[in-house]
């Protein structure tokens, strides 16, 4: 099978036993999805019909952010886990959910392997458990203290560092930070911004937010968050600038880091055996195998990074700030942040009336 150009469009030929060469056309993401949900329209009720797009319009707008994905036949075993990975661990999403989301998808796949615009990759997906409700994970006060007293201490103004302390003090989605460029910060004033930019040149990364323009605005840093950065800045950033001109925040010598890349640090630095030389599963710690930064994901009592939000958030509430507040300032709706994101108990809650109310 090789790949040629008719009248300005990319086309699989394919070559036939009599020598001839047929043609199979190509969709993009969103066409592919379109001309699905025709064929599928008589067959499918229509509550089932919008799930189904809903589900899988979720990968097409991933695709749209990935520069290496013009059409759908472009799609590989690869892109689907990386899309199952980016759901799984940035996105306030429960597990039934995902294996809703993914189990569409699978559908859509063998759709498109029906029509010749995909090979072998339905069989190969794997499925994510549904059997939780919802996430539960969380990093105390007193652990997040305890990770920072160990950054300030032996990596202060590293990368990690600043990445932790931005996730803590904001409850940004790791995207979001990804996001910042050097111009979004506001030393003096001690706030970052927030800008959607899904737009990027070839060969360079598009940094969009996850509500879009929704999520563009403007957030207070306490002001030991902004000493950090402001030591960072003078001492351990790399100079970078990527192909569309911005200058990243947060950089490494590759240039703005990938989410994997922040997705590692975040798993290594909380592993009890990081910050505190201690495994509370009592396994050896030289000979454990998460002892490494690539494969502290293996670790049962890290943490991911969208835990870090979820505990962040959680932490705000306890202080007595109102939801409508913090739902403004972390980009969640009070609907979702009470369902999803407050992990307060009830005991916890009533404790913290009687303090503001005054009643002792």
């Amino acid at each position: 099978m090789g790949r040629i150009r008719t009248a300005g469009l990319l086309r699989e030929g394919v070559v036939t036993p009599g020598g001839e060469t047929t043609m199979t056309r190509q969709f993009t993401p969103d066409q592919a999805l379109e001309r699905y949900t025709k064929e599928r329209r008589s067959d499918l009720s229509d509550s089932t019909l919008y799930n189904y797009r809903s589900n899988i319009g979720q990968f097409v707008e991933w695709c749209e952010y990935q520069s290496d994905i013009e059409y759908i036949n472009d799609v590989d075993q690869f892109d689907i886990s990386d899309f199952q990975m980016y759901k799984r661990d940035d996105d306030e999403v429960a597990d039934t959910t995902l294996y809703n989301v993914m189990m569409a998808l699978r559908t859509f796949v063998k759709w498109c392997e029906s029509k010749g615009l995909l090979e072998d990759i339905a069989e190969s997906m794997i499925l994510p458990d549904r059997g939780r409700a919802a996430r539960t994970e969380t990093i105390d006060t007193e652990t997040a203290d305890d990770i920072l007293e160990y950054l300030d201490t032996f990596e202060y103004a590293t990368l990690k560092h600043v990445l932790f302390a931005l996730m803590w003090d904001t409850g940004l989605r790791l995207g979001a930070v990804r996001s910042l460029d050097l111009q979004d910060y506001h030393s003096a004033e001690s706030y970052i911004e927030l800008h959607h930019r899904p737009d990027t040149p070839a060969g360079s990364r598009a940094t969009p937010l996850k509500n879009k323009k929704k999520s563009e605005r403007e957030v207070n840093l306490h002001e030991w968050v902004a000493e950090l950065i402001d030591d960072y800045l003078h001492g351990n950033r790399i100079e970078q600038t990527d192909k569309a001109g911005r200058e990243p925040l947060l950089t490494t010598k590759h240039g703005r880091p990938a989410r994997t890349t922040l997705r590692r640090h975040i798993r290594a630095i909380t592993r009890p055996c990081y910050y505190s030389n201690e495994c509370p599963v009592d396994r050896e710690i030289e000979t454990c195998e998460a002892n490494s930064w690539s494969t502290a994901s293996s670790c049962p009592e890290s943490i991911k990074p969208h835990s870090i939000r979820r505990s962040a958030i959680t932490e705000w509430l306890n202080k007595g700030h109102s939801i409508e507040l913090v739902s403004d300032r972390m980009d969640v709706s009070p609907d979702v942040l009470e369902k999803h994101y407050d992990q307060r108990t009830e005991e916890e809650k009533r404790e913290l009336r009687r303090e503001l109310f005054e009643m002792d």
